[in-house]
């Protein structure tokens, strides 16, 4: 199973499990999910990452298999997923399955697939250069590189420079074998899916991320804009965030 921590485990209400971005651990959400003690949380660490670093996945299926495990031994069937970027794109693979006891689903920036084969290719393409780089060389260029990203560019130099001295202490072969498993052009276009899932769904993006509020309505959620963020909105404006997830909390 995946490793995790759990905080507010005498809580009483629906379990939040999180699932932290690329690159990222099961501390990236702690600072909002501390302001929501009603419900136990569960914080993951995605395989290649934290605690999981030793554990590798080769496809979605895998991932599902794994969380689900994660989530039975913790006795958790009852909870909603939380989910941010990589952690999001999990989330919503996850949920569109139908799992028992899930009784919603909150994505951050989190892209619901491509619909197309051009795409596709050219999104497996660039996964395997940059798993390539992750390979072989130092972290702190390949991050240096990854921030400049278009997705990114609502970043202050200062956020940027901060997030590459914290992302470069990951293991790169364990972050380029994860990348490839789990990345866009092998994942299900979930679009449809998403339509018909029996629980609410509900998508975060910051005021600044264009790309993401434009395919949040392509997943017929309930948008909530983060104002002050780009795409790492509960970094950029974690308050905002917990405001966001306590107003869902009473919506529960």
């Amino acid at each position: 199973m995946l490793h995790a921590q759990v905080k507010n485990a005498d809580a009483t209400g629906p379990w939040w499990v999180f699932l932290h971005g690329f690159s990222g651990d099961a501390r990236e959400w702690q600072a909002v999910g501390e302001h929501v003690t009603a419900c136990p949380a569960l914080y993951v660490d995605l395989p290649g990452h934290g605690g999981s670093a030793d554990v590798v996945v080769s496809s979605f299926t895998e991932m599902r298999s794994l969380l689900l495990n994660t989530l039975n031994s913790y006795n958790i069937h009852r909870y909603w997923l939380v989910g941010y970027s990589l952690g999001g794109r999990v989330a919503m693979d996850f949920a569109c399955q139908q799992p028992p006891g899930i009784g919603g689903l909150i994505v951050e920036g989190g892209h619901p697939g491509l619909g197309d084969d051009g795409e596709r290719l050219l999104r497996l393409t660039s996964d395997q250069r940059w798993a390539e780089r992750f390979r072989h060389e130092p972290l702190s260029q390949v991050f240096t590189d990854w921030y400049q990203q278009p997705v990114f560019a609502s970043l202050l130099p200062s956020q940027r420079e901060a997030l590459v001295a914290l992302r470069s202490r990951n293991n790169g072969e364990a972050l380029a074998a994860m990348l490839e498993a789990t990345s866009l052009a092998m994942q299900p276009d979930l679009r449809a899916a998403l339509r018909h899932c029996a629980f609410p769904v509900h998508y975060l993006c910051g005021e600044f991320d264009g790309k993401f509020r434009a395919l949040s309505a392509e997943v017929a959620a309930r948008c909530h804009v983060i104002p002050y963020a780009g795409h790492n909105a509960h970094r950029e404006n974690p308050d905002a965030v917990a405001r966001c997830l306590t107003k869902i909390l009473r919506l529960i």
